[in-house]
């Protein structure tokens, strides 16, 4: 078993607390899904959410799922000019017997454009 860690992203068409609270928990579902996750693998996630997003903490939607032991935290992303808008962002760290070769990135909505550099990566635009 080794510790791993698994990206993903998402971009909102809206600052709604339902809107933001279902992309975050599909995209979370989809990690797990692709990564052939259970709650027991997870060790750890890292929310980051854009300076425009302020209808509801992304680790809410986590919490929402029944992830009540991991521990979650959130924050805000860089404020970099011409950067995404309404994109949250997730750094899952993972206990696995995937390579590092083999975890798969998810990048789900208008985010898929942020990581075609990946070569193992789920993005759905």
């Amino acid at each position: 078993m080794a510790l791993r860690a698994v990206r993903g992203a998402t971009q909102l068409e809206v600052d709604e607390r339902e809107h933001l609270l279902a992309r975050v928990a599909e995209l979370v579902t989809v990690m797990m899904e692709y990564n052939s996750l259970t709650t027991d693998d997870l060790v750890s996630i890292i929310f980051t959410a854009t300076g425009d997003l302020h209808s509801d903490y992304p680790a809410y939607a986590a919490r929402q799922m029944g992830l009540v032991d991991v521990p979650l935290i959130c924050t805000r992303e860089l404020e970099i000019e011409g950067g995404m808008p309404r994109v949250v962002r997730v750094l899952a760290h993972i206990d696995t017997e995937l390579t590092r070769a083999d975890v798969t990135h998810v990048y789900l909505h208008g985010a898929a454009a942020l990581r075609r550099d990946l070569t193992h990566v789920r993005a759905d635009p």
